[in-house]
């Protein structure tokens, strides 16, 4: 049953994933982006104060063959002397027979826009890598389907964005486009079935704040929106509560698409690990199966003053 799901439904993802890339997981949807923030906007390098690194992996529609799988790895510092910060950022995009993967360079320039409000510009330079190859199900539609006997498609793509953030202890506000140049993809048959159009230009807003409720428990509200020429506006909308300054627990919605429920636990005050859990509510995806995503974050501090343990941000 799960082959024959495949067979039909495949070509309905590929179709989306070719006429509305950013859909089609160009760009990753990320449950606890509230704490990867640099791999959505470059304008967070440096901004905590300590140089972090970030692992997370997202599993799309568990146990249905070929679903999406997202993995990203970031690691940003702050430099002091020069008042800004830098980083990397690296994300590998898969979904059935096409790979993406990124790379990028990050740097911020922070501003001080009163004692408490701080304000950081970045910018972000790299290229993608995609591949595609659909050749690997000819073993399941047959020899003679010539949609699926075509070569191997890779292609190089240059890119850059740019990012805004504000921060203070108790609140961030950011707007970012990580990629600004809409490359067209190479394709020598114009009319091919395959053909994906180009990278459509993404456009992020998020914001958070912390509101102490008591001397042990500190509410997040958060949230994210989506916009893009290919797909409709989304966005997410989260509510955490961290207790003793080790537990984050909260809750996700995604308005007409998921459900989720996030923990992290500070392990030690360098190392923390995260898992969120997203339920599909959308009819179609549902049965797919939903959604799992882990993070490992790890915390070094160079610097001689005392930098805010935890750090809502």
């Amino acid at each position: 049953m799960r082959q024959l799901l495949k067979i039909i439904l495949l070509p309905s993802l590929l179709l989306i994933l070719h006429v509305q890339p950013v859909s089609g997981q160009q760009d990753p949807i990320l449950t606890q982006y509230m704490f990867n923030t640099l791999a959505l906007n470059p304008a967070y390098a440096g901004t905590g104060g300590v140089l972090n690194a970030m692992i997370t992996t997202r599993h799309q529609w568990v146990g249905f063959d070929d679903a999406p799988s997202t993995q990203t790895f970031t690691i940003h510092t702050p430099v002091s002397s020069a008042n800004f910060g830098a980083g990397l950022s690296f994300i590998h995009d898969k979904i059935g027979p096409v790979t993406n993967t990124t790379a990028f360079l990050d740097y911020a320039y922070h501003l001080h826009l009163n004692r408490q409000v701080k304000l950081s510009l970045g910018l972000k330079g790299g290229f993608s890598h995609y591949q595609k190859d659909l050749s690997r199900y000819i073993t399941e539609v047959g020899a003679d389907d010539n949609a699926y006997s075509e070569p191997s498609e890779t292609s190089f793509l240059p890119n850059f964005g740019f990012g805004a953030y504000a921060w203070s202890g108790r609140f961030y506000f950011g707007l970012s486009v990580p990629r600004l140049i809409e490359n067209q993809f190479d394709n020598d048959d114009q009319n091919a079935s395959t053909l994906i159009p180009k990278e459509n230009r993404l456009y992020l807003l998020m914001g958070g704040l912390a509101i102490p409720i008591h001397r042990e428990l500190v509410l997040k509200p958060s949230f994210i929106l989506r916009a893009t020429n290919s797909a409709p506006l989304s966005g997410d909308v989260n509510l955490s509560l961290l207790i003793r300054d080790r537990l984050w627990t909260g809750a996700m919605w995604r308005p007409g698409e998921a459900v989720g429920l996030i923990l992290q636990y500070r392990i030690t005050d360098q190392l923390s690990a995260g898992y969120a859990y997203d339920i599909n509510t959308n009819k179609l995806l549902s049965q797919f199966g939903n959604t799992h995503e882990i993070m490992v974050s790890f915390e070094l501090n160079f610097q001689k003053e005392r930098v805010l343990n935890p750090r809502y941000f």
